[in-house]
């Protein structure tokens, strides 16, 4: 059988960035290498009712061999990898960490740093996967994957490990909130399921951010510069003018926990015209609500300030915070705690800063907590994953098979 290392390490050769700007679905082809070839692998372990459907969604079970009448679980995990970062010619690295800083990249000096990254230190004595300092990783979300298909495997390996049905599911485009957005829960069957996209051993997150994008379209005057007094509207610096109307406290990387953030992620243009998009992030309703309309003010006050309409801006909710509907459903998440505590892990529940496919998929009536699969500094050069946590993700999913069918 095929360790959750190997699987891994194949997974993350396979490029599978989505991308943030394509009106398709999946919006890269490429991501259907990875999935199709996901569609074989669950069809020779023995999984059953294996389809990949028009989307690219592949789904598998394998049935229940208790008597007993008990909920179908599901797990489910993405296989693509953000559009921030490529994720082409992945060359991962195995190192034994043993402290200090780790060099990726010698030749590009590339340097993960333990100033930079703290975390590093609760993986002193254990081996890590890391990048070579070109590329990220994928562990976000080719960890889950293959922690998945290793648990699915062993199952079925070892049909004296009492479980009711099982269900998988591998979805695109996760990373650009559009995941679920034809994934037929009705199809998929489950009462209950698990995202594994988590960071740390022992994560458990059931609250994740309420989030929106914003796209503010920017539609200035250009004329030669050495004739622009009172004509000239430069589209870039009416960018800046709305920018700095949004809190700079509330930036990413000014916040933490529970707190909520404006982030600009992109802007793009000239002195005509200029593009700018943000993402809109905060737990609470309410707040969300109002970062939204704060926004709206910002461009509506730059229009009055010019006399015209300069700026306009299109908001869009993402998705929704889970605990709404995941509270009501505690069940799953107890289930989860008991399941960690089995295997010698203490849960940690913490919100997500983030969102993942279960965010929406708890609204369509699957509630679906989010667990660890151990990857850390996604979505960059240097994220990196320890094999141990990954063995450990795979024991816990076997467990929690056993847990519902008690």
């Amino acid at each position: 059988m095929e360790t959750v290392i190997d699987r891994f390490l194949r997974y993350v050769k396979v490029d599978t960035q989505s991308s943030s700007t394509s009106e398709s679905f999946p919006s890269t082809e490429k991501q259907k290498v990875l999935l199709s070839l996901l569609k074989q692998e669950m069809e020779l372990i023995g999984m059953s009712d294996v389809v990949m459907d028009e989307y690219g969604y592949v789904m598998g079970s394998i049935p229940s061999n208790i008597d007993t009448e008990v909920p179908v679980i599901g797990f489910v995990a993405h296989v693509d990898t953000s559009p921030d970062f490529s994720g082409e010619s992945v060359s991962p690295q195995r190192y034994f960490y043993t402290g200090g800083d780790i060099v990726l990249n010698e030749e590009l000096g590339i340097v993960l740093r333990r100033s930079d990254f703290p975390e590093l230190s609760r993986y002193e004595g254990k081996e890590l996967i890391t990048t070579d300092g070109t590329t990220l990783l994928g562990a976000d979300d080719k960890a889950g994957v293959a922690e998945i298909m290793c648990a699915m495997e062993y199952l079925i390996s070892n049909p004296q490990i009492k479980h009711g049905e099982l269900r998988v599911g591998f979805t695109p485009d996760e990373e650009v909130g559009r995941g679920v957005d034809f994934f037929d829960v009705e199809r998929f069957g489950a009462k209950y399921a698990y995202t594994l996209d988590g960071s740390h051993s022992g994560e458990l997150e059931y609250e994740n951010f309420n989030a929106a994008g914003a796209t503010i379209s920017i539609q200035g005057l250009s004329v030669h510069p050495g004739y622009a007094k009172d004509k000239m509207i430069n589209a870039l610096n009416v960018a800046h003018e709305i920018h700095s109307l949004i809190p700079s406290t509330q930036r990413p990387e000014n916040t933490e926990g529970r707190e909520g953030f404006f982030h600009l992620c992109s802007l793009n243009g000239g002195i005509d015209t200029a593009s700018m998009e943000y993402i809109v992030r905060n737990h609470d309703r309410e707040l969300f609500e109002q970062q939204k309309q704060l926004m709206i003010v910002a461009v509506d006050n730059i229009n009055e300030q010019y006399g015209k309409i300069v700026a306009t801006i299109e908001l869009k909710d993402q998705y929704y915070n889970m605990v709404e509907v995941v509270e009501q459903n505690y069940k799953v998440v107890q289930k989860a705690i008991d399941a960690m505590r089995a295997i010698g892990i203490e849960p940690d529940i913490k919100p997500i800063r983030g969102g993942t496919d279960g965010s929406r998929l708890s609204f369509m009536n699957l509630p679906c907590p989010n667990l660890f699969a151990g990857g850390v500094n996604y979505h960059g050069r240097y994220e990196f994953i320890a094999t141990e946590t990954m063995n450990k993700a795979v024991e816990m999913i076997v467990q929690l098979a056993q847990e519902w069918a008690k």
